[in-house]
């Protein structure tokens, strides 16, 4: 990956090359378009930190390819929270009180995610332990079932 820190591009090709070498080259880029917007994050999905008032797409395509990326979205929708801990379940620590639904995607996806979540019903802490059954020592009083 090669980030080259030209200050301007004028064209919209230029643009696109730019941010196809390296997405971090957003940041030089005053009002991309959504065309270069999405290739930047084809590159990564942590450059929508670089992106003003990025819409819905946008930041669906930030948290689908790195759903970590989220930590840099300011009022997530629910479609956006739920993509980013289906991809990454350790993205629940980024979201203000996370749903039943996106609590069970974030231990379906890595069960370690539990230690982000704050009293996990039995049914979350069941899918935890399924997933990776280690994850039971990040549960504080765990029933026993789980």
């Amino acid at each position: 990956m090669e980030c080259f820190l030209e200050e301007k591009y004028k064209t919209e090709e230029e643009k696109l090359a730019a941010v196809k070498r390296c997405g971090y080259n957003i940041y030089y880029i005053k009002t991309p378009s959504k065309v270069v917007q999405l290739a930047a994050l084809r590159e990564s999905g942590y450059v929508i930190k670089y992106i003003e008032n990025p819409s819905d797409e946008i930041q669906l395509a930030a948290v689908r390819q790195e759903g970590l990326a989220i930590q840099y979205i300011k009022n997530p929708s629910k479609k956006v929270q739920l993509a980013a801990v289906q991809e990454a379940g350790y993205a629940i620590q980024y979201i203000e009180n996370p749903s039943e639904e996106m609590k069970l995607a974030a231990v379906q996806e890595i069960g370690y995610a539990i230690q982000y979540i704050k009293n996990p019903s039995e049914n979350v802490q069941l899918e935890a332990v399924k997933q990776n059954g280690t994850a039971i020592r990040y549960i504080e009083n765990p029933s026993e079932e789980v």
